[in-house]
C-alpha cells in the first residue's frame, strides 16, 4: 500500500490584529480517515515539528457539528509531526498538504517544502493540496524555473468566501496568486464540493467542505495507480 505525508501549518499568531490561524481539522482527518480505512499509511509533517497548532474555528459547530474532527484532533492523532526539513521525501508516494489560512504564512514560501513536492512528482507521485494548501505550489519551482501549476487547471480557497476584513491582513489572496500563475478553477459555489486534476499528478480541492472529495479522489487515484 501507499505511504503518504500530510503537510500542516505549526500556526500564525498576529497580535497586532488578534488573530491566530493553523491548520483545519477537517481537511486532515477527513482524507486520513479514508486513507487509512483504504489500507494505506499517513505521516505527519510541520515546519517547527511537534504539535502544530490547529485553527480552533475548525471544531466550531457550523464545521464540525458531529464533533467527530475534535475526537479525533482530542485522541492526539495531530500531536507529534515530523520536523518538515528532516522529512526524507522518497518514502512516499503523495504528499497532501492540508489548509487552513496558516498555511499561507508558514508553508508557502517553505523552500524545505517545495523540494520535497518537487522530489514526490519527480518519483511520479501525487501532489494534493486543500483550500489554502495550494499557496506552496505557486512557489514550488521546477527546473525551468517556471511554477510547478504554471498554466494548470487548479482551485483553492475563493476571494468572496473569505471571512470579512481577513484579505486585509492575510499575506496575499490565494484566488489572485493562483490566477496569475495557473488556471483557476472555483467551480460553482452552489456545489458543496469541488476539486480539480491537472493531469495524472497534481489535484487541489476549493474549501473545507471539500475535504471527503479530496480522499476520495486520492484513494482512488493511489487504486489505479495514478
Amino acid at each position: 500500500m501507499a505511504k503518504i505525508i500530510a503537510i500542516l501549518s505549526s500556526g500564525h499568531k498576529d497580535e497586532k490584529n488578534n488573530y491566530e490561524t493553523g491548520w483545519w481539522a477537517e481537511e486532515l482527518f477527513a482524507p486520513l480517515v479514508l486513507l487509512e480505512q483504504a489500507g494505506h499509511t499517513v505521516d505527519l509533517a510541520s515546519p517547527l515539528g511537534g504539535k502544530p497548532v490547529l485553527d480552533q474555528v475548525s471544531l466550531q459547530e457550523d464545521y464540525d457539528p458531529e464533533g467527530k474532527y475534535k475526537a479525533m484532533y482530542e485522541s492526539g492523532r495531530a500531536d507529534d509531526t515530523l520536523k518538515l526539513s528532516e522529512v526524507n521525501a522518497g518514502k512516499y508516494d503523495a504528499v497532501l498538504i492540508v489548509g487552513g489560512h496558516g498555511a499561507m504564512y508558514d508553508l508557502a514560501k517553505d523552500e524545505s517544502l517545495h523540494k520535497l513536492i518537487n522530489t514526490i512528482y519527480d518519483n511520479k507521485g501525487i501532489v494534493a493540496a486543500e483550500c489554502h494548501g495550494p499557496a506552496p505550489l505557486i512557489w514550488t519551482k521546477r527546473p525551468d524555473g517556471k511554477s510547478i501549476i504554471a498554466g494548470k487547471t487548479v482551485t483553492g480557497y475563493p476571494n468572496e468566501i473569505e471571512p470579512e476584513g481577513l484579505l486585509d491582513i492575510l499575506p496575499f489572496s490565494l484566488e489572485d496568486e493562483l490566477t496569475k500563475t495557473a488556471q483557476y478553477d472555483k467551480g460553482s459555489l452552489e456545489k458543496k464540493a469541488h476539486a480539480v486534476w491537472a493531469g495524472d499528478q497534481i489535484v487541489t480541492s476549493r474549501d473545507p467542505f471539500s475535504s471527503e472529495l479530496m480522499g476520495e479522489e486520492l484513494v482512488n487515484a493511489l487504486k489505479k495507480g495514478k
